[in-house]
């Protein structure tokens, strides 16, 4: 048996980018050649990419890591270091990713073919061939390879069906399914049997068919998450229509009337927009007694509603309900997503957030602290045994006024300064 999974959390770190490297010319009559180090290869992006076949998230249960590879070194001769390849990993249609620790929507990822980078490599570091400059023309100087992007994010599956069977447990939704589709879905007499979604198409006539989704049922209070709640209302986002299955013959004491209503009641306090779905009404269980007397009631309760009397397990009334579901879903729109979808049908590629400053410098104690993302690069992208190198970095943290900001918090020479995992002795200089 298939295992459904619709909700995981991964962590995805783009590949480092390739070392530039320090290397000179050495050819025939040329004793001292000029700098020739190639730059580092770009490293692998984190790509998710759907694929029609996937219908969950199962994959992603047991392997929650997933690192892109590294660019390659650059080499001498002037030669740049290879790119490296991209790390895809295939969804199901219908995914939608979030950034876990802000919440903010990164894609949502519908058709197949349709890909996002999640976490992007990092560039290549620059060999010394791009340092040279008339004052220094054959310098020691090469770039790390930048750090590639990492991140946690959470992946959600809302499965992309036409239409939605919904309503409380034990009405008749799996029964229908079966009886309409080639689905298979577990069905018993009591309360939640269906605990993960089914798909079934269903053939109308031969030249047209719908997706059809039998949901986990609806109780009281799923709006707040309460049983299955969320994990069915986010299912029901997708669809175009629903059917919404009552047992008309109140078999187990059940009032079909006021069921409707509540049932309506959870999908307006989830989202306003889902109560406006269009519905056509499976009055099911129409073999059983006291079924007639209560469908006249329920029609004269419920006037706006189309409503179509069957017995899923006879299949009385079975073949109407499907046309008349085949012919409304001619007339709507093909994706009436709701919430962050209606914003942009579009795949939504992940963007940097902003930096908000260069730096901040504060004070643990005895020791200065420098933080910022750009200058966290710098030194995870400077090669400390080069002194070449050294004086480079020297000069762009001048140049950046991280020793103005130092020696303004109290800085003097001799003290420690980290800036990310490295430890610095502050020792004021001129700059060249």
């Amino acid at each position: 048996m298939t295992v459904f999974v619709d909700s995981v959390k991964i962590y995805v770190k783009g590949g480092d980018g390739g070392n530039g490297i320090v290397a000179f010319r050495r050819e025939k009559y040329v004793p001292k050649g000029g700098p020739a180090g190639g730059d580092g290869g770009k490293g692998g992006d984190v790509v998710l990419e759907v694929d029609e076949g996937l219908s969950t998230l199962l994959d992603f249960r047991y392997q929650r890591h997933f690192k892109a590879p590294r660019g390659q070194n650059g080499k001498s001769k002037g030669q740049h270091g290879a790119d490296a390849e991209d790390l895809v990993l295939k969804v199901p249609p219908g995914t939608m990713v979030y950034d876990d620790e802000t919440g903010e929507l990164l894609a949502d990822l519908t058709r197949h073919g349709q890909r996002a980078v999640i976490a992007r490599g990092g560039r290549g570091g620059r060999g010394n061939m791009r340092f040279a400059t008339p004052a220094n023309p054959a310098p020691e100087i090469a770039e790390k390879g930048e750090p590639g992007e990492e991140r946690w994010v959470r992946l959600e599956l809302k499965l992309l069906a036409d239409v939605g069977l919904i309503g409380f447990p034990s009405v008749g939704k799996s029964t229908l399914l079966s009886v309409v589709s080639a689905a298979k879905p577990k069905i018993a007499p009591y309360p939640f049997t269906t605990l993960t979604p089914n798909l079934g198409v269903v053939d109308v006539d031969g030249e047209r068919s719908f997706v059809l989704a039998d949901l986990p049922g609806l109780i009281e209070g799923a709006h707040q998450g309460v049983g299955l709640g969320h994990q069915f209302l986010r299912h029901v986002e997708r669809t175009r229509l629903l059917i919404h299955v009552v047992d008309i013959a109140g078999s187990e004491g059940r009032d079909p009337v006021e069921d409707y209503h509540k049932i309506n009641e959870e999908l307006r306090l989830y989202d306003e927009r889902l109560a406006s779905r269009p519905q056509v009404v499976a009055a099911n269980k129409m073999d059983l007694p006291g079924a007639a007397e209560n469908l006249e009631r329920f029609r004269r309760a419920v006037p706006d509603v189309p409503v179509y009397p069957i017995s899923a397990a006879t299949r009385q009334g079975v073949r109407e309900l499907v046309y008349a579901v085949a012919d409304l879903l001619e007339k709507l729109p093909k994706e009436p997503f709701t919430r962050e979808e209606t914003e942009a049908n579009e795949v939504k590629v992940f963007r940097a957030e902003p930096e908000p400053e260069p730096f901040t410098v504060r004070r643990e104690n005895e020791l200065f602290v420098v933080e910022g993302p750009r200058i966290e690069k710098l030194v995870a992208m400077t090669d400390f045994s080069r002194e070449d190198s050294v004086r480079y970095f020297a000069h762009l943290m001048r140049r950046m006024g991280v020793e103005d900001a130092l020696r303004a918090k109290g800085a003097k020479p001799g003290d420690t300064v980290r800036i990310g995992d490295m430890l610095f002795d502050f020792l004021e200089g001129e700059d060249e």
